[in-house]
């Protein structure tokens, strides 16, 4: 059997592209990363402890982001990262926990530095009916300022999957939730096929975004960091 094919993304510092193993490994020596450390630590302010953590949908690998958060940001402040990159449709609930879904639930209150280490890993679950869940684990821990005012800080993604139309096989933006819902077929559609697609039960074809929530619920994008 061929071996899957690994979704890759950009490091956000040097730019060089790789897997998401791959970048785990790569970011603890970027020189660029370093070089923006450098600078950041002549700058007023607090030295803290800054956790890079690796963050991936649990039902999809290709999904994945390398994120650098602040020892002092909370968990509130990941959900709201999380939502608005990926997630956010309806204002659903969310929840953190260890050891799963029926785990233990730790409150959005709890600062990063005080619930993780590194190997500890949570899941965070948006939406309890249509749920997405997400796997939050840390990778290494550094002491110095942020880069950023922000409490968290992209240093890289994975690009957005390729997926044939289901009509021609070209690259497809769009997707059919009429296909989807109603039909269980595929969906996907490239932007000639979109524009002469017939179904329109749940209105046009959706933009496929960057994010593992396409597709459920509500969810329709934008799929961008908020900072």
């Amino acid at each position: 059997m061929a071996r899957r094919k690994q979704s890759r993304g950009k490091c956000n510092f040097c730019e060089r592209e790789m897997t998401k193993g791959g970048l785990a490994r790569h970011l603890s020596s970027c020189a660029k990363r370093k070089e923006h450390a450098s600078i950041a630590d002549q700058k007023p302010g607090e030295t803290q402890k800054l956790y890079h953590l690796q963050i991936q949908d649990a039902w999809n690998a290709d999904f994945w982001l390398h994120l650098e958060v602040n020892g002092s940001a909370t968990l509130e402040d990941i959900d709201y990262y999380l939502r608005a990159i990926w997630l956010e449709c309806c204002d659903h609930l969310s929840q953190f926990s260890i050891g799963g879904w029926k785990g233990t639930e730790i409150s959005k209150d709890t600062r990063v530095e005080k619930v993780l280490d590194v190997g500890t890993e949570l899941t965070h679950i948006y939406d309890f009916g249509t749920s997405s869940e997400t796997l939050i684990k840390a990778v290494k821990i550094r002491t110095g300022k942020p880069l950023t005012s922000h409490p968290i800080y992209l240093m890289a993604r994975n690009n957005r999957p390729y997926v044939g139309c289901m009509e021609c096989e070209k690259p497809a933006s769009w997707l059919c939730l009429e296909c989807l819902y109603d039909l269980d077929e595929q969906g996907t559609l490239c932007n000639e096929h979109a524009e002469s697609h017939e179904h329109d039960a749940y209105g046009e074809p959706i933009e496929l975004v960057n994010s593992p929530r396409v597709g459920m619920c509500g969810y329709t994008g934008p799929a961008e960091p908020p900072y």
